[in-house]
This record gives C-alpha cells, sequence and structure tokens, in this order.
C-alpha cells in the first residue's frame, strides 16, 4: 500500500536488482512437462533481459476482491513506549503508516524488551494484526505465556489489505522528525530482515524475493511523485543498502516495455495469507490463547488478568487511546485471480502489481485525498480503472 516509497525503493530499498535470472527457453514460456521429465517450451511470452516473462491476465471480470486499509502514519514515527495506567503497564507498539509488517519483528522485539523489564511472565497482547501477532510470537520465545485479545482475526484485520512488500520506511514518519528516528528505524529494520531470511524455504512460500520492473518516461530521479495534500516523508533507505540488491537499468531492446527508462529491482514479498498462518499456527502451537474482545476505553484494560499489556491496535489506537497523533492513510488494492506463472512484479509513477500466491495485487496512487481520510468504503470503479491501465501497460508490450 506505498506510492511515493514503492517508486523511489524500485531504485534503492525496495527495488534493488540483482542480476539472478529466471530460467527460461529463448523467447518461449517455460513450464514443467512430467512426460518429458523436465522442462519444456510453450507459448511465447516476453523477454526482459533474457528472462522470459509470462502475460498478465488483467482484465476486470478476473477482479476477485476489493480492499480499503488505514495505514497508522504518526509524524514522529511508530510510538512504542511504557505508560503506567493504574497497576497495568502498557506498552504501546502502533503507528507504523505501510511498514506494519516490514518492520514488524524489530519493532515488536523493542516493544517486548519493555515488557520484560516490567518482571512479568504472564502477558496480554491487544490486537491481532501484523504487531500483535508478531509481538506475541517474540514474547512467547523469550518464554513469556501469551494470551491475544482481539476484535477480528485474520483475514478480517486491516494488515491483511496491505499490498505485502518489503517496504520499510513507507510512511514511517515525516521528513522533520526523520534524524530523531533513524537509528531506532534501522535497528527495527535489520531486526525484521533478519528474520524474514530465516524464514525463505518455508513451504508454501510465506516470504519469498521476487524481481520486479520499474518503468518511467524519465531517468531515474527526475520524476516527481509527491502527493500534493500528503506530508514529505522520512527517507531511510540509505541506511540498510547492504541489506539488498542493487537494481540495474535495463537499455533499450533489452526489454519489452513502451517506456524507454526500465529499471529491473530485487525485493522480498510477503504472501500474506500464507504468512498469516504460519503466525497464528506457531502462536497457537506455543500453547498461545486468542480471546475475542473488543475494548472502547483504556479503562476496560484494567479488568484483564495480565498486569503488562502490549497495545497493537494499529489505527483503532486513535479512538481506543484518543491519541490524535494516528493519521489514517487510506489505500485500496484490487486482487486479481493468482496466476503462478506470473513471478515478477511491475511498477509505473501511479501503477504497482505485486504477484502474491493468492492474487496479483493491483494499486494505483498519486491521487490526493487519502490522507487523513478513514473511509474505508471499496471504490470499485477506482480499481477497475487501475486493472484497464495495467492491460494497456500489458498490450504495449512486445513479445519474444
Amino acid at each position: 500500500m506505498q506510492r511515493r516509497q514503492f517508486l523511489r525503493q524500485a531504485g534503492a530499498t525496495l527495488a534493488v536488482a540483482s542480476t539472478a535470472g529466471l530460467a527460461a527457453c529463448a523467447k518461449q514460456a517455460v513450464v514443467p512437462t512430467p512426460a518429458a521429465g523436465g522442462r519444456a517450451c510453450a507459448a511465447a511470452g516476453f523477454l526482459a533481459d533474457g528472462v522470459e516473462l509470462a502475460p498478465i491476465k488483467a482484465k476486470v471480470d478476473r477482479i476477485t476482491g476489493v480492499y480499503v486499509c488505514t495505514r497508522p502514519f504518526r509524524a514522529a514515527g511508530p510510538r512504542i513506549e511504557l505508560e503506567r495506567l493504574g497497576h497495568k503497564a502498557i506498552v504501546h507498539n502502533y503507528g507504523h503508516g505501510g511498514s506494519g509488517w516490514s518492520l514488524s519483528w524489530g519493532s515488536s522485539t523493542l516493544a517486548v524488551r519493555m515488557a520484560q523489564s516490567t518482571g512479568v511472565r504472564e502477558l496480554g497482547v491487544i490486537g491481532c494484526g501484523a504487531l500483535g501477532l508478531t509481538s506475541a510470537l517474540v514474547a512467547q520465545r523469550a518464554g513469556m505465556s501469551v494470551r491475544i485479545y482481539a476484535k477480528a482475526l485474520p483475514p478480517d484485520v486491516y494488515s491483511m489489505r496491505a499490498s505485502g512488500l518489503w517496504t520499510p520506511d513507507s510512511r514511517i514518519c515525516d521528513a522533520q522528525h526523520a534524524a530523531a528516528f533513524a537509528e531506532r528505524w534501522e535497528e527495527m529494520t535489520r531486526i525484521s530482515h533478519a528474520k524474514y531470511q530465516s524464514l525463505l524455504g518455508v513451504p508454501g512460500k510465506p516470504i519469498e524475493w521476487i524481481e520486479g520492473y520499474a518503468l518511467s518516461d524519465t531517468p531515474a530521479g527526475q520524476s516527481h511523485t509527491d502527493v500534493a495534500d500528503e506530508p514529505e516523508y522520512g527517507d531511510f533507505h540509505e541506511r540498510v543498502r547492504d541489506l539488498t540488491p542493487r537494481s540495474v537499468d535495463l537499455p533499450p531492446g533489452n526489454h519489452p516495455f513502451a517506456q524507454p527508462y526500465v529499471r529491473r529491482y530485487t525485493t522480498m514479498m510477503f504472501n500474506i495469507s500464507t504468512y498469516a498462518r504460519l503466525l497464528m499456527a506457531d502462536f497457537l502451537a506455543a500453547g498461545g490463547k486468542i480471546e475475542v474482545r473488543e475494548f472502547h476505553q483504556p479503562h476496560e484494560l484494567l479488568a484483564l488478568p495480565e498486569t503488562t499489556l502490549i497495545n497493537a491496535t494499529g489505527y483503532g489506537a486513535r479512538a481506543l487511546f484518543n491519541d490524535d497523533t494516528v493519521i489514517p492513510v487510506r489505500g485500496q488494492t484490487a486482487r486479481l485471480i493468482p496466476q503462478p506463472e506470473v513471478t515478477y512484479g511491475l511498477s509505473t509513477r501511479n501503477l504497482s502489481m505485486v504477484p502474491r500466491s493468492d492474487g496479483l495485487m493491483v494499486q494505483s496512487f498519486g491521487e490526493t485525498g487519502n490522507f487523513n481520510n478513514s473511509d474505508v468504503t471499496p471504490n470499485r470503479a477506482a480499481s477497475e480503472a487501475a486493472v484497464k491501465q495495467l492491460a494497456d501497460l500489458v498490450a504495449s508490450m512486445r513479445r519474444g
């Protein structure tokens, strides 16, 4: 669910490509054929720098859902701090903008350290999204007994509506607070990145590396992608350039795209449906308990048996704790029927496609009116327009 950050990181954090190629038959799509005992060539597709790209079926009748979320942005960055509420210790862990999944393990590690400082062995976690689940798991692995309290569970949480890309500095803070937040951000980023590397190769591919192509009509660094009614966001990608491969500019003739400037990048992707199920299964297997419950006022937390709680309610913290520093940033995606053969991502100035295993995620961005907008009503017409835009892009590609 990222716009400016996606494009910038297409040349840096997010879009930092390696030269690793995908195996393919020259100018033809490669598919396994059991009868031949190996690989064989089928219908022609697209070639990019010698890599075969399967055609994307971008049709509005393949839309399986339109999803809206409210990313919880805080100008100063996520709130990760301990607060006393009567006899309770509340550790806040919310306000991650468009970086909730990306920073979840690092942010939760910091939150659990604060919880451990209270000396308790039993912990309550409020919320069951990206930050709630990882906070619970980090606490369990630190030897704590954990119960999650949440009004909704995956897949019915807003975290499940994210696009699924590794974007650790997407709407994470504003430029004014960037210097003060930088070291904490880097610590969270490095902890999270290391954890995700340990999840590569797990059945179902909850985490995987993908290649993608950032397309532009202007050279890198010359396009202006800021949204007029949004603040200038903190930019931290240079602090972790060592974590990800570098991007590669493809010269004309080495790619099938109509745009003159093409950059191949490599980034991590979360197959969120599979990943969330893995987190839930691990939490329950380790003896975790879940209680479906909604809280409306902070004093309701005083009745819980745990004396230390982690508040991972995301945008919900605005109402629960009357925290008006949490600003909703509306984002919408459309999901197309999965295409396992499409293993690459695409991004332009105002469009992205993420090839998740549970469907191709299509998002348009760049329009005003999303900042401080809490409306979660889907706008199907907007998503259909984005899919048609993707169809035009695919139609303009040259076949191999």
